[in-house]
């Protein structure tokens, strides 16, 4: 009886597993498995969030070697997610930017970035408490806020700070 329990767990093992192995392999309306949009997570997809890195911030966004003013670098206005993977406030903020960059796509540019991985940038912007929003107009001064917020704030700021923004 021992062995017939610990075979029926097996198979059940065995088929959750194939279940899931197929379920992230089966091909989406674009072409791409499940497992590409896993390993993947920096795929350029239109309305997708991108990570920066001390280098690609400083090329995109603002460099801030070379200027002691603020010199936005991007075409577009920005919104910089300061973010890390512990934290719950980021967690419920996540989803919510993911849909806004699909929602703004092609007017509003939302990166991302890793307070623990890129702690230089962190210190930069005197980062001490996340989630930590960064609004970047295309013209004029960024400002910051502090702590989540619902996705009718994001709207908000998008609205009146980088989409109407006359500075």
């Amino acid at each position: 009886m021992k062995k017939r329990t610990i075979y029926i767990a097996v198979l059940v093992i065995l088929a959750a597993g194939v279940t899931v192995f197929f379920s992230f392999t089966k091909k989406d309306d674009t072409g791409k498995t499940g497992l590409s949009t896993i390993f993947n997570k920096n795929d350029n997809n239109k309305g997708k969030m991108e990570h920066l890195t001390v280098e690609t911030f400083k090329k995109k966004v603002f460099d801030y070697d070379k200027n002691k003013e603020w010199k936005y670098e991007g075409e577009l206005p920005a919104i910089i997610d300061f973010y890390a993977d512990w934290c719950g406030p980021c967690k419920m903020v996540a989803p919510v930017l993911e849909e806004l960059s699909g929602e703004y796509d092609g007017k509003v540019i939302i990166y991302k970035v890793d307070t623990e991985a890129e702690q230089e940038l962190a210190a930069v912007f005197g980062i001490r408490s996340i989630p930590s929003i960064l609004f970047i107009p295309k013209n004029g001064q960024p400002q910051m806020s502090m702590g989540a917020m619902p996705k009718e704030g994001f709207i908000q700021a998008i609205n009146d700070v980088l989409l109407n923004s006359k500075n």
